[in-house]
């Protein structure tokens, strides 16, 4: 399925709920490494946010090819992309409270944890599609849709 497929009413409905994401980025020696993530949905992107020193950011700065997987049991679907980065820290914090708040939804637990990542230097990694791959529910929706 082509980058379009962030569009789909199914994949934007599976990719909306907050569950976590799996990333694969290219260390120097070309193996895959892979890091667990938060991320938000935009409507043609997928953001990511990151402190910096991080082994995956810096292997985006290098190589900015990356593959996001979302899952839920045998149901997932696979972003390939490229990615842009902004170290911004106006941006990438704002990207980061956002993000946060769709995972931590107790006020409390939340002002603490966006008191944590102000103190750090943030990054934000905006993941550019081209190609969107879907398996089970989302795949199966997307495919009644069509008829």
């Amino acid at each position: 399925m082509s980058a379009d497929g962030l569009r789909s009413p199914a994949i934007r409905h599976f990719l909306d709920r907050p569950r976590f994401a799996t990333i694969a980025t290219i260390d120097p020696s070309g193996a895959p490494f892979t890091a667990v993530v938060w991320y938000s949905l935009g409507e043609s992107t997928i953001t990511i946010n990151s402190s910096e020193g991080r082994r995956w950011p810096a292997n985006l700065r290098r190589d900015p090819r990356i593959s996001l997987t979302v899952e839920q049991g045998y149901d997932y679907v696979t972003v390939l992309g490229r990615v842009t980065i902004d170290d911004d820290q106006e941006r990438a914090q704002r990207n980061m409270a956002e993000i946060t708040a769709r995972y931590i939804t107790k006020p409390d637990a939340l002002a603490a944890r966006l008191e944590d990542f102000k103190k750090q230097q943030r990054i934000m990694i905006e993941i550019h599609p081209h190609a969107v791959l879907a398996h089970g529910v989302p795949a199966e929706k997307r495919s009644e849709e069509r008829t």
